[in-house]
């Protein structure tokens, strides 16, 4: 059974559908870690109450980016993590873990990647880029976590159409809807072989 650690910056909403599926016995997988650079995220208060361990990690509490990103490292393994799942989590993720995590740490971003992805697109600000280009289609991307924003490669993508009159807050409703169930599906296949992590290869560049 993987071993998952979960990094998020506020509520969530990712992590705690897959928490439920697998409540459900719809994947399995042992959650062993929540990870947030927010003291006060509701995704550590989550974690707390289903007796998952949660550890805050951020550059104030460690002293700059670099004691951050090897406080992440050391923290994750210390907890025996084999995967980790970004779940609207605002911090890039440092060389150090990145090569300890190499193809192994996947995030979902909340429109269709290469679209609209990039520093400064998170959050809200995603949908309101998407409705001010006129896009009819957008959606979620779960992808690999490379040196780059919103880069690394596309393991799967849900459409979510962009309706008339929509507001970035409808919008975001509707791409949330999909964010579950798109990471939920990219973990059943890899587990089936489907979806080969490895196939990227040691060397590409992180």
């Amino acid at each position: 059974m993987r071993k998952i650690a979960f990094l998020a910056s506020h509520n969530g909403s990712g992590m705690r559908y897959l928490l439920e599926a697998r409540a459900r016995h719809e994947v399995e997988f042992e959650p062993v870690l929540v990870v947030s650079n927010n003291p006060g995220s509701a995704a550590l208060a989550c974690a707390r109450d289903l007796g998952i361990p949660a550890v805050v990690v951020n550059e104030k509490r460690c002293g700059g980016p670099d004691e951050a990103d090897r406080a992440l490292c050391q923290c994750l393994r210390q907890h025996g993590a084999e995967w980790v799942l970004l779940s609207g989590y605002m911090k890039r993720i440092g060389p150090v873990t990145l090569s300890a995590y190499r193809n192994r740490i996947l995030n979902i971003h909340p429109s269709l990647l290469p679209k609209f992805g990039g520093p400064g697109m998170y959050g809200m600000r995603v949908h309101e880029a998407v409705i001010e280009s006129g896009e009819s289609v957008t959606g979620a991307t779960v992808h690999v976590v490379d040196h780059e924003y919103d880069h690394g490669p596309v393991l799967a993508q849900a459409e979510v159409p962009v309706l008339p009159g929509d507001t970035p807050e409808r919008l975001r409703a509707r791409v949330l809807e999909v964010e579950g169930p798109l990471y939920l599906q990219v973990l059943k296949k890899i587990e089936r072989g489907e979806i080969d992590l490895d196939a990227f290869g040691a060397d590409a560049p992180l």
